[in-house]
């Protein structure tokens, strides 16, 4: 989320490039499995695609040697700033395979190529907000979505690769708009459990505030609105009690609050169709 966000903040001022592109990949793997292996430098030494422990003349794929790997980049930019009759998302999966198939970075190439998807999806005007994301269909289609990169690369089969990727953007679209038509409904169904005379109207904002903050502690309530932390208190009480919150830490002290039926919106596993 990090990375996207400064993608798009970085979009607002400048056009996407390999600057931004290794900026990016700095904040993604930081923390994170893959931050010591030339974290934001694109490799410098060649790399492979195999099973743990192959070596590289057994490798599945080879990506082009460093000295070859600047002028694939090179033109990968030029396609993205060069005007095109292709539609975007057509675009968008060519730029896919491209990336991938240079495999620029040492490490974090699939999680970078995945952002670049949406990412894209908002530079190009196609999403107006960071709402799609392919990286569910292709992990329940993972040796689907390898072999289909694969045979790109020896057999130019770019038809297969591209109804596999504009299956993805229909599978994932689907499953967005269900999770945001399942959230938009859940407002109404916590103020009806709230119904009646006690309920206050702070009540009812403090449940608004939990489409901002799904989790969160009685002081953030308390910020929010200028509250007594006692008045704040009592507040999430009667939301313990409604079944809106779950308390998280079991601690006396400083307990963390939790709306379950967000996180279990957002997380849910998506529904995968299975591709022609």
């Amino acid at each position: 989320m990090r990375a996207m966000e400064y993608g798009l903040d970085r979009l607002t001022k400048f056009p996407l490039s390999l600057g931004l592109m290794r900026e990016m990949h700095a904040i993604l793997l930081e923390g994170v499995r893959g931050q010591e292996r030339s974290c934001a430098e694109f490799r410098r030494t060649q790399n492979w695609i195999a099973p743990p422990g192959v070596l590289l003349a057994e490798a599945t794929f080879v990506p082009p040697p460093p000295a070859e790997r600047w002028q694939a980049l090179d033109t990968l930019e030029k396609f993205l700033h060069t005007p095109s009759d292709l539609p975007p998302l057509i675009r968008i999966g060519l730029v896919h395979y491209q990336f991938e198939a240079i495999h620029p970075f040492l490490d974090g190439n699939g999680r970078m190529g995945r952002l670049l998807n949406t990412l894209l999806l908002c530079a190009w005007n196609v999403l107006p907000r960071p709402l799609l994301d392919l990286s569910p269909y292709f992990e329940a289609h993972r040796q689907q979505y390898y072999d289909l990169l694969l045979r790109v690369s020896l057999s130019g089969d770019w038809e297969a690769w591209l109804t596999f990727f504009l299956h993805g953007v229909v599978t994932q679209e689907r499953d967005a708009v269900q999770r945001i038509h399942s959230l938009q409904r859940l407002p109404a169904e916590y103020h009806k459990r709230l119904q009646g005379s006690s309920v206050t109207a702070r009540l009812l904002q403090i449940v608004d505030l939990l489409f901002e903050r799904p989790i969160l502690q009685t002081r953030q309530v308390e910020a929010a609105f200028g509250i007594h932390f006692s008045t704040a208190q009592r507040s999430i009480d009667r939301l313990l009690d409604e079944g809106i919150l779950s308390e998280m830490t079991g601690q006396a002290r400083n307990r963390l609050y939790r709306a379950d039926a967000i996180p279990e919106i957002l997380e849910r596993p998506t529904s995968q169709e299975t591709h022609p």
